[in-house]
């Protein structure tokens, strides 16, 4: 079914030019497709002409076997995951391994573990030391630690939030900004990009549709992620912005809803677009 899929989704988008190198995407977009077809989840992104990735998961392949899939559709995966409690439990050589594995540049980490609703200010502590010191280690390995902020992270503190402190207080790591949690929170996205211009060198490119409601609790419904341009989320400005800072090295597209096969095409059109 999905072979079946990616290619009459090669043909939607054969008009289609490539898109810029800078354009990639977040594997989670497609999990629950990985699931059922691992060759055949990679030949829809390969017909979308998307060849830079964020992951870390080989879905159940050999990571020899998974890499020679990559390879033969041109494709890499720039950016991989780390648990918050393996940074924290100073389990460094496990991420660098996966990260020289997959000959990835990034190390990202999306969550920071906590009670639900109990993001604080000695949680933000905590989790600032962790990252720089991890960061650190990383860096002398030749990767880059990037902080993926959720949402809770925009809670008030100060005449700012709590965000503001970690990147204030960020020595040894960087952010990967996802303009839909950012916006969940509370926070302008692209008042943050031009408030923190060197801090972010990653983005998750994600529209929410319009009326969702928000809060700091790092959670939402999947089905609120909408084709890129037709949510309430500034993509136009935010991408515009990062293309001018030229700090930004990857955008990926990250849709988690159950309609991404659909979606993410529209997406690359509507990002096609703006250029």
């Amino acid at each position: 079914m999905i072979k079946k899929l990616g290619v009459s989704l090669f043909l939607l988008c054969y008009c289609l030019p490539v898109m810029a190198q800078e354009i990639g995407l977040q594997l989670y977009s497609l999990r629950n497709q990985f699931k059922e077809d691992v060759k055949g989840t990679l030949d829809i992104i390969e017909s979308w002409g998307l060849t830079k990735l964020e992951g870390g998961d080989t879905y159940g392949m050999a990571m020899n076997d998974f890499k020679k899939e990559l390879a033969r559709r041109n494709m890499d995966v720039v950016s991989v995951g780390a648990a918050y409690d393996d940074l924290k439990e100073g389990k460094y050589d496990k991420i660098i391994a996966k990260a020289k594995a997959f000959g990835a540049k990034y190390v990202m980490c999306a969550w920071i573990t906590h009670e639900s609703n109990q993001f604080d200010l000695a949680k933000t502590k905590e989790a600032t030391e962790v990252f720089n010191r991890a960061g650190k280690v990383l860096k002398a390995a030749g990767l880059t630690l990037a902080y993926h902020a959720h949402g809770y992270e925009f809670k008030p503190y100060k005449t700012g939030t709590l965000f503001d402190y970690m990147a204030k207080n960020a020595e040894h790591f960087a952010f990967e900004m996802d303009v839909y949690w950012v916006h969940h929170g509370g926070e302008d996205p692209l008042a943050l990009l031009n408030r923190y211009p060197k801090k972010f060198v990653l983005l998750h490119l994600k529209d929410m549709e319009k009326g969702t409601s928000k809060n700091h609790s790092g959670h939402a419904d999947v089905e609120t992620n909408v084709v890129l341009g037709t949510g309430e989320v500034n993509i136009a400005g935010v991408v515009k912005r990062a293309k001018e800072l030229g700090v930004v090295e990857y955008m990926f597209i990250e849709d988690e809803c159950s309609r991404v096969v659909e979606q993410v095409p529209l997406s690359m059109k509507y990002l096609e677009g703006l250029d």
